[in-house]
């Protein structure tokens, strides 16, 4: 069975040798450039897809727009991507032990950032790469779980995903 990669893991590409992906920062974040008027009322994040080279050649990488897929909620509902404040990669050679980085800005609804999954199609050398998704989560309710919707328990996927990368963020921790 195919499982998501959790936000912050980094997945290579086997047909492109040393390229990988990774899916991270992601957290609460007010766009550069002010506020969309679309995303009234919803709480904007950012997200960072960085694509490395460790390989031997150079790769002509393309991440724009319609390339991310962001998802929140325990329903998957589709977040506002605030595309005039995002920075994608359009066309950039990225040389062996280099990297290229893409800050995605987002909106949706307070209650829905403790689910958060983010699905990435790279074009490498104008082919298309397979999909990969990466699954996380903002602790924004973390502290009154009262508010939590129902079925968000301590067995939750939102709630593993949120612990496992509290444990990763703290010095000393296993």
């Amino acid at each position: 069975m195919y499982e998501p990669n959790v936000v912050g893991d980094w997945q290579e590409y086997e047909e492109h040798a040393g390229l990988r992906l990774r899916v991270h920062r992601l957290e609460p974040a007010e766009p550069p450039r002010g506020r969309d008027d679309a995303a009234a009322g919803l709480t904007y994040f950012s997200v960072r897809v960085t694509v490395e080279n460790r390989g031997p050649r150079p790769y002509g990488i393309h991440l724009e727009d319609g390339q991310i897929d962001v998802r929140v909620g325990p329903d998957g509902e589709g977040a506002f991507i605030d595309w005039r404040n995002s920075q994608f990669i359009e066309g950039f050679d990225v040389y062996p032990l280099r990297r290229a980085t893409a800050v995605l800005y987002a909106a949706a609804p307070e209650a829905a950032l403790t689910h958060v999954d983010v699905q990435v199609q790279l074009r490498v050398d104008d082919e298309w790469t397979g999909r990969r998704l990466w699954a996380g989560g903002i602790g924004v309710l973390e502290s009154t779980p009262a508010t939590a919707p129902t079925g968000t328990g301590q067995s939750s996927l939102a709630h593993q995903v949120s612990a496992f990368l509290r444990d990763q963020a703290e010095p000393g921790s296993a």
